[in-house]
């Protein structure tokens, strides 16, 4: 760069481009050349001409906003005709010129040039989930979006970005609240057809002279665009500078010991300790608030000899701390929790006081409605500095909650928890899932338009648990089946039930499965991760178990599981109580992992249903009774963040079933593969016939991963007689039952094909048997197994006429890990009358409630199997 006079000139290229390429700058006419003045650029507004040249020149001034008569710029243009190259030197001589600043040059690289893939999230509160404040993941921190020149067409890509399919506004002015953090991009300027913001021109990243207050917000048309994976979560944005964490800090050591702490003083985390809360003005809304934070239901008056031990403990100037806290990191791979010896070497956390050994007081005037989902959200002041009484006349705010009813303990014992009105699916730890309510003795789901944090925390809090973490649209939980029962549900925050909140009724045409609304709960902290360890593992996802086991005299050491009997089922608890996920597998021999100095069993016959919160939940033998004691044959797990959920579409069983009489000589092949009942083989073949029960399968999988055989293509088994494979031995079992549950006759079929038959709007199939295919169901499809494929029925042929129930369970061995296994059966009633079978109420096993199931499985006037 040379300079003369004031005047400031780049150095310009030594030859023309070359047809159909560009500047090395990537700038074209549309584009915009830098002036030197700091802050500045200016926008040459010629169309379709790359850039060959670019001179510039100003004069000498001292404004930090200099006049288009100050400024004159040289732009040399390139432009290709038919003979060569030709160069036009155009001066441009601005007197009525545009500025804006510097970073609508992409002076910063963008993501995509540095390999970082951008993430996107609505926030704020309170909203809908198809609205927000924008804010963007990008160099390991959240950030916002400046308002200025912010537009309809900004706000398009933005939500096409987020998974809807187009926009229907804009806010400015931090209308869903200040955001905290980077204002990662100012001055946006989209045409509305970019695939990504990363692509619209901007003052580049990080470069914004705006504040928080002029956070930019989008609301999306609330429609989603097909086979979009990553759905909104409404969670509540937390200033970290203010209020990073929070817990309760118990009074009594007594106390401390045993979880989950229903009471003590609210401590906010405050730099490198913990500080008070004044509780002057303190009420009972504002315990309301902390203890649904700390997963519980309810608050309740604070005892009076609490006041007492505030004094006794503020003398003490290291005490221990044990708590809940509203934030808990996971435990680090292959780290094994401590024992309480070790516990008491280590100590706890430290309690910020001030010189004179009193409680340091960083807030104080908190007032809350009583239906905040955060105390961030409740009005309260900053203590200031230097004042010698921060909390004249008060002392350190105390709160006593009332916990669920899985949580309360009577002897060692967790209290049965009452039928309700609303249950959680599908979630892999305590307090998430899709929310299913029950209605006309029904269960179905609720439709995620208009769903918040409110009427997300009046599901919570009605299950037991606290105040909703977090509320999740278009089924991120996995898609339900059966009827949606609400939709548009707003709830204020106080309602005992979600039933007694404002909703519409659904009709097909504006809601659907994929629309199913979630939540994640505040749960109280259990310290249940404490007692559980895998070992030897690749990853932090998987290895051999290790419980902590007490004897008799009140010693802990670590043990082992014995293999024997290990299933998904158990393997399910102990991911979950590791928080590690779903269970992808339970092993029952772990040789080739890395083995530790843990070499004794401590527990055998582990006998779990999957939805215990610990392993020492479930049944085990009194004593050790482990055939294969070695450390090789101790149980293992593997988890994942992901599982498959397979269910039945009963319509399609009840709409299909019929009779045949199939003759002999068309059976060899099914009667091979054991799908004739026992008496089959006393037959007379070829001659003679079997009466079968037939009708089609129709096997959806709702889950969040593709559902996949657990053998590998290598160890699939080949069948000559009906010429295919058999990835897994027996998938779906077959059985009619009389009244009483014996058991008459069965089926069973192995999984001969796994394969996308039908897929949802938007998903593509990925698995298909033919040339020796990959097997598995996709996530949003279906395999039909019709009515008139062999072994899709079951021999009735020594049936009597009478009122049976027909059953069909899927994945009855549990050997593909599912996220629920609880309505993989379904059932019918079946009346057959010698000639001709009727089946009706056809049902998931999970989809009535308890009365409906009872009444379901005594049969309308009848005592026994006769037709009356």
């Amino acid at each position: 760069m040379s300079t003369n006079g004031g005047t400031q000139f780049l150095s310009t290229k030594q030859q023309a481009l070359q047809p159909g390429e560009q500047e090395s700058t990537g700038l074209t006419s549309r584009e915009l050349f830098q002036h030197q003045q700091p802050g500045y650029i200016r926008v040459c507004a010629l169309n379709d001409i790359s850039f060959q040249q670019v001179e510039y020149s100003s004069t000498q001034h001292t404004s930090d906003n200099p006049s288009s008569r100050e400024i004159f710029g040289l732009c040399t243009l390139a432009s290709l005709d038919m003979r060569g190259l030709v160069l036009w030197n155009v001066a441009v001589l601005l007197y009525s010129g545009v500025w804006v600043p510097t970073g609508l040059s992409q002076a910063t690289p963008s993501p995509q040039q540095q390999g970082e893939k951008l993430k996107f999230r609505l926030a704020g509160y309170p909203r809908k989930h198809n609205e927000g404040r924008v804010e963007i993941f990008y160099k390991g921190e959240w950030g916002t979006i400046c308002d200025d020149d912010f537009s309809l067409e900004n706000a398009r890509v933005l939500c096409r970005q987020m998974g809807f399919v187009a926009a229907t506004g804009w806010t400015h002015s931090a209308k869903y609240g200040s955001g905290t953090g980077k204002i990662w991009l100012d001055n946006v300027l989209c045409s509305g057809t970019e695939k990504s913001i990363e692509f619209c021109r901007s003052r580049g990243w990080g470069n914004s002279d705006c504040t928080h207050d002029e956070d930019a917000g989008v609301i999306c048309k609330d429609e989603r665009l097909p086979g979009f994976k990553d759905s909104n979560i409404i969670e509540m944005q937390v200033d970290e500078n203010r209020l990073s964490e929070i817990r309760l800090r118990p009074l009594a050591d007594r106390t401390a010991k045993r979880m989950p702490i229903t009471e003590g003083i609210v401590e906010v985390k405050y730099k490198e300790g913990w500080a008070q809360i004044c509780d002057v003005g303190w009420t009972s809304k504002n315990s309301r608030v902390i203890c649904g934070m700390m997963g519980f239901p309810n608050e309740k008056k604070t005892k009076k000899n609490l006041r007492k031990q505030i004094k006794k403990r503020a003398t003490k100037t290291k005490p221990e701390v044990i708590g809940s806290s509203v934030t808990r990191q996971s435990p680090k791979p292959n780290d094994r929790p401590k024992s309480k010896a070790q516990k008491r070497e280590s100590g706890a956390g430290k309690r910020m006081l001030t010189d004179h050994g009193q409680a340091n007081y960083q807030f104080h005037s908190v007032a809350c409605t009583g239906n905040e989902v955060h105390l961030s959200v409740c009005s309260m002041e900053f203590s200031k500095a230097n004042v010698s009484m921060p909390c004249r006349g008060g002392k350190p705010a105390v709160v006593s909650c009332v916990p669920g009813p899985q949580f309360s303990h009577v002897s060692g014992k967790r209290l049965k928890i009452k039928q309700a009105t609303v249950r959680l699916k599908g979630g892999w730890l305590v307090g998430e899932g899709r929310v299913e309510v029950l209605k006309n003795n029904e269960w179905g789901t609720v439709c995620d338009d208009r769903w918040n944090l409110q009427s997300a925390s009046v599901v919570c809090r009605e299950l037991g648990f606290g105040s909703a973490k977090e509320a999740l649209t278009g089924a991120r939980m996995g898609q339900g089946m059966g009827p949606i029962h609400m939709n548009e549900v707003l709830c204020l925050g106080q309602e005992k039930s979600l039933w007694n909140c404002p909703f519409k009724n659904i009709t097909s045409e504006n809601c659907h499965h994929s629309e199913d609304a979630s939540v994640k709960c505040n749960v109280p902290y259990m310290g249940f991760e404490k007692t559980i360890n895998i070992t030897g593992g690749r990853t932090r996802f998987e290895g051999r178990v290790e419980v902590l086991n007490s004897d008799g005299n009140g010693t802990e050491d670590w043990g082992l599981i014995c293999g024997e009997g290990w299933t998904t089922r158990e393997a399910m608890v102990v991911c979950r109580q590791l928080g590690l996920g779903y269970a992808n597998s339970g092993l029952k021999e772990t040789w080739y992992w890395d083995s530790s100095n843990v070499t004794d069993m401590v527990m055998s016959g582990v006998k779990c249903t999957g939805d215990e919160m610990t392993i020492s939940d479930c049944q085990r033998h009194k004593s050790i009774s482990c055939k294969k004691a070695a450390t090789r044959f101790a149980a293992g797990v593997i988890c994942s963040e992901t599982a498959s959920d397979l269910i039945l579409h009963a319509p399609a069983v009840e709409q299909t079933a019929y009779i045949e009489d199939r003759p002999l000589h068309m059976l060899y092949c099914a009667a091979e593969e054991n799908c004739l009942s026992k008496s089959a083989a006393k037959a007379n073949w070829p001659y003679g016939h079997r009466r079968l029960l037939r009708f089609s399968s129709e096997i959806h999988n709702i889950g969040r991963a593709d559902f996949r055989p657990k053998a590998g293509r290598h160890s699939w088994v080949w069948h000559e007689c009906h010429r295919h494979y058999h990835s897994m031995d027996i998938f779906t079992n077959y059985d009619l039952l009389s009244i009483n549950g014996t058991k008459v006759a069965d089926g069973h079929k192995a999984s001969f094909c796994l394969e996308d038959t039908n897929c949802q709007e938007g998903i593509s199939k990925r698995y298909e048997c033919a040339n020796f295919g990959e097997q598995g169901i996709t996530v949003g499809c279906w395999d039909l197994y019709r009515h008139d494929i062999d072994c899709q029925w079951i021999d009735i042929t020594d049936v009597k006429p009478g009122n049976y129930i027909l059953q069909v369970v899927i994945n009855p061995n549990f050997e593909v890990a599912e996220s629920d296994f609880t309505n993989n059966a379904m059932k019918c009633n079946c009346k057959y009358d010698g000639q001709r079978v009727w089946l009706h109420k056809c049902h998931l096993g999970d989809s009535f409630s308890e009365e409906a199931e009872k009444r379901f499985e005594k049969y309308p006037g009848q005592l026994n199997n006769q037709i009356s």
